[in-house]
């Protein structure tokens, strides 16, 4: 008989924040597990837009107030967009379990009075945005990508829930923004979704698309609860694609994609960049192996990448860029 004692669980209090706390606690409970009071808690991130995020406590800024609460046991789990969670986790936690995979990859999205004939290939995008487009993004991951298809774009950052955004862009302030597929898919907004850019131009957030369930370490008996809602081929594959960014010693904010695929039940691959923030020069290494090294397999490209010359890309981005405190998308 599943034990009726409530679970703790929590989240940000973002739109797709509270979408993927209340799937976990529906996953949950229908794997026979206890129901979760939703515990919605305000990260310095959602308090501070403007300051630099290497000045601010980096990708932690997210998830700090949050990992406090669980690190005090004030909730027993804590729901994330694994994209927004730190390579390295607080002492005392691990991620137990992760949901199913939805589209990993990034997405143009047009004005809604924009021209909407089919837009199939990455020429039929440039020639609809032209060369000097203005798009709305505050992701260095994506400037740098993008800057090889549009050399003289104009990034422009965009801040707020999806439904903010979308209403910026539809009011003119852009000519195309830069979301994930994932935020749009599972919010009910995909028909909003112009053109799928393939990873061969755009390399996505490692962990993208990923919903993430921390708990304390030591918690067993959370542990147990969550493991039945474990998606095993997604756990796989962000375990590969932050095993790149920690070989990369990556922080917040770097120009680093990653993105692994299971294949079957035996192998996995994955396909790692990293690029200058002017998008001048670009690092990328693709490799395949056993599903069950994935961590190994994930190393091991990370190592490649900084043999490339990954390092030198990456201190220069550390040099000149100074991001800005945004929602995560």
């Amino acid at each position: 008989m599943a034990d009726p004692q409530e679970l703790r669980l929590g989240t940000r209090g973002s739109q797709l924040a509270l979408w993927q706390a209340h799937t976990v606690a529906e996953r949950i409970a229908a794997a026979g597990g206890p129901p979760c009071r939703i515990v919605i808690i305000t990260t310095s991130g959602d308090r501070l837009q403007e300051a630099a995020l290497s000045n601010a406590g980096g990708k932690r800024l997210f998830v700090k107030e949050i990992e406090d609460a669980l690190l005090a046991g004030d909730i027993d789990l804590a729901v994330h967009s694994s994209k927004d969670m730190p390579v390295v986790l607080a002492d005392g936690l691990t991620v137990a379990a992760v949901l199913p995979r939805e589209q990993p990859l990034d997405v143009i999205v047009l004005p809604v009075t924009a021209h909407t004939r089919a837009l199939s290939t990455i020429g039929d995008l440039v020639t609809h945005l032209g060369q000097s487009p203005s798009i709305g993004t505050s992701s260095v991951r994506r400037i740098a990508q993008l800057s090889r298809l549009f050399s003289c774009a104009h990034f422009k950052p965009i801040r707020g829930n999806l439904d903010t955004r979308l209403r910026k862009l539809d009011a003119g302030g852009y000519d195309g923004i830069v979301l994930a597929a994932a935020g749009l898919r599972r919010l009910g907004f995909a028909s909003r979704i112009s053109y799928t850019l393939p990873a061969t131009a755009c390399v996505p957030a490692p962990g993208q698309g990923i919903v993430a369930i921390e708990i304390r370490a030591n918690d067993e008996d959370t542990r147990a609860r969550v493991a039945g809602i474990d998606d095993a081929a997604a756990n796989a594959e962000l375990t590969a694609e932050r095993a790149v960014v920690a070989a990369l010693g990556g922080g917040c904010q770097t120009p680093i994609g990653a993105l692994a695929t299971v294949k079957d039940d035996e192998t996995i691959e994955i396909a790692a960049i990293v690029v200058a923030l002017d998008g001048s020069r670009a690092v990328r290494k693709q490799a395949v192996g056993p599903r069950r090294e994935a961590a190994a397999l994930g190393t091991s490209v990370g190592a490649q990448l900084l043999a490339d010359g990954a390092a030198e890309i990456l201190a220069e981005a550390s040099r000149h860029q100074s991001p800005t405190v945004t929602h995560p998308s």
